[in-house]
């Protein structure tokens, strides 16, 4: 496996490009906006950069990883001398499905398609290609390049070579796999979402303020984030996202909290607005 083609140039997508680019292999970052790429562009530029000022990545390995990137607006330019494609847009179940659809017409027949979801159904979306035994969910952590861990979901048809497969790109990445059988919420989504969750309404009830609510869980139990932080860095309307799926799958115990469906309503979204539970300075 040498192409990797990523869809999706948000967040996670230019983070799983980047990791990939670095591993030494080609590949292609495609999103449908100009604007998309032009900032993931810029983001693994720099990313690269700092790497090399603090004394993480070698010159040589930069200047290879720059070379192994390409970026397209255009789905078909980008997959059809794919090896494996990774899904990594918006937690919409009719946005990956329609994507996949179209990967799997422009994809070559041995080519792995994976989605990056943290939530959904692995075996929903592969049932709208013609290979699902080739489709997979590969959860990938932010920010990619430092966090270990990748799920490996395995929907209802995926094959034991498509997870011996992703298992070693992803020890080829650096990363450490845990392999799950598909569950809404997966291991991580479901514990973190809770968490989330109940720290959301702690502070809604006034029981402490945000500040020391994560500092509460990052001192008394040793969680390397708050888990305020961690919803304001993965976006509050992506969490939003996430619980109304939970929810709808998995019932009462993931029920949105109030606050976090106001902020949202709000423009609140954490850093990438400037704001959310704590407020950040922007570009």
């Amino acid at each position: 496996m040498n192409h990797i083609a990523v869809i999706g140039g948000g967040t996670m997508g230019r983070g799983i490009a980047y990791t990939a680019a670095l591993a030494g292999f080609e590949v292609t970052l495609q999103d449908i906006s100009e604007e998309a790429i032009v900032r993931a562009r810029e983001y693994i530029k720099t990313q690269l950069n700092k790497s090399v000022k603090k004394g993480y990545v070698q010159s040589k390995q930069r200047d290879e990883a720059m070379k192994n990137l390409s970026y397209t607006t255009g789905l078909q330019e980008a997959v059809v001398k794919s090896d494996l494609v990774i899904e990594a847009v918006l937690e919409i179940m009719e946005l990956k499905i329609n994507i996949f659809k179209q990967m799997d017409e422009l994809a070559p027949a041995h080519a792995i398609l994976a989605t990056n979801t943290s939530t959904m159904s692995p075996t929903e979306i592969a049932a709208s290609t013609k290979r699902p035994d080739q489709c997979v969910a590969m959860h990938f952590f932010n920010p990619v390049h430092r966090m270990k861990l990748i799920e490996v979901i395995r929907g209802l048809d995926t094959s034991d070579d498509t997870v011996r497969v992703v298992k070693q790109l992803a020890e080829k990445m650096g990363k450490e796999t845990v392999e799950v059988n598909e569950f809404p919420g997966f291991v991580t989504s479901r514990m973190n979402c809770l968490i989330g969750n109940e720290a959301m309404n702690m502070l809604m009830e006034g029981v402490a303020s945000a500040e020391d609510i994560d500092k509460a869980l990052k001192l008394g139990l040793n969680h390397p984030m708050g888990p305020l932080e961690l919803a304001d860095l993965v976006g509050l309307d992506s969490r939003l996202r996430n619980m109304e799926y939970l929810y709808h799958q998995l019932g009462e115990k993931y029920r949105p909290s109030p606050i976090l469906v106001k902020y949202v309503k709000a423009g609140r979204l954490g850093r990438k607005s400037g704001r959310g539970f704590y407020e950040y300075t922007t570009n």
